[in-house]
């Protein structure tokens, strides 16, 4: 089958009182124009057939030549519509939009010359873009895969990303409810966070996040600065320090060998040294007379210190 050229859509404005020779003169160029194009369908169909030596006539040329002939006759000839593209009258087929019209095939994406046609437009500054386009030039970029985001965006650290691709920096797993922490310029989930960057405690060595002391030169949890040996708290406020643990007063003494072997107590001030081992001066005293004893008269037997007379007594 042949395709019908469609004859152009005029309107016109005729006068009040057209002369009845013009209104025979025109509708004879109505009947040239319809022969023209019937001739021009004829050698559409036969293009198989060598060429023909005279031009085709094109619509066109025969639109103008139609609308110059109406207004010799005083009959003036306003085309529906123009084409925004081309500006030149519409003949058929009208494409609305934009507030604009369009020959449908005029109707381009700005970029890529794609015929829009029916299919789903953007418009930018006036211009119709295809969806692709129109993301691959205007949507914002994605901080981590560079790509276009095309729906939601998620905007953190001054950057736009996808929110799929908005992720803790050291496991990976997508931020939920508790937010994140940024270290570095980078966000991290909070258990990584607190892992990696913030102080641990010297007494169990897990992150300090909330309450803390500050000592030993370090930062402890308050329930974790407690004496290394017994586990008590400093309930007075004071503490003692070997080799960079905290020890209450007892301890202390007791692994610095400073305890008085007659009351078991920490010696803290004058102590007399015997038979290796210390002792309070009041506690230096004869195991079974209980007086005092003297360097020079003291007598040694089982761990048990004596006076001479007592050990005398006792033991020949």
């Amino acid at each position: 089958s042949v395709p019908s050229i469609p004859v152009p859509v005029l309107q016109l404005q005729l006068p009040s009182s057209p002369p009845t020779a013009a209104a025979q003169q025109l509708d004879k160029l109505l009947d040239d124009l319809g022969h023209t194009q019937s001739k021009f369908a004829a050698g559409r169909q036969g293009a198989q057939e060598p060429e023909e030596t005279e031009p085709k006539p094109s619509l066109d040329n025969m639109l103008g030549s139609l609308t110059q002939d109406l207004q010799e006759l005083g009959i003036t000839a306003t085309p529906t519509s123009v084409c925004a593209t081309c500006h030149k009258p519409i003949a058929g087929k009208v494409l609305t939009a934009l507030g604009r019209t369009w020959h449908p095939e005029h109707f381009t994406c700005a970029r890529c010359g794609q015929e829009l046609g029916a299919q789903p437009f953007f418009e930018r500054d006036g211009r119709p873009y295809c969806e692709d386009d129109y993301h691959q030039a205007f949507a914002p970029r994605c901080a981590y895969c560079a790509g276009p985001i095309r729906e939601k965006v998620l905007t953190a650290l001054d950057q736009t990303r996808h929110p799929e691709h908005f992720f803790c920096a050291n496991c990976g797993k997508v931020f939920g409810d508790d937010g994140f922490l940024v270290w570095g310029g980078k966000p991290y989930c909070r258990q990584d966070f607190l892992a990696m960057f913030a102080p641990k405690c010297q007494g169990c060595e897990r992150p300090v996040t909330g309450s803390y002391l500050s000592a030993l030169r370090g930062v402890w949890h308050p329930e974790c600065f407690v004496c290394t040996d017994c586990l008590s708290g400093f309930g007075s406020g004071s503490f003692f320090e070997l080799e960079g643990r905290p020890y209450c007063e007892q301890h202390f003494h007791q692994r610095q060998g400073s305890i008085c072997h007659g009351c078991g107590r920490p010696v803290t001030g004058r102590c007399i040294t015997a038979a290796g081992r210390k002792y309070h001066p009041e506690h230096f005293t004869c195991t079974y007379c209980l007086r005092p004893l003297h360097k020079g008269t003291v007598r040694e037997r089982g761990s048990k210190l004596y006076c001479q007379a007592c050990h005398d007594k006792l033991f020949l």
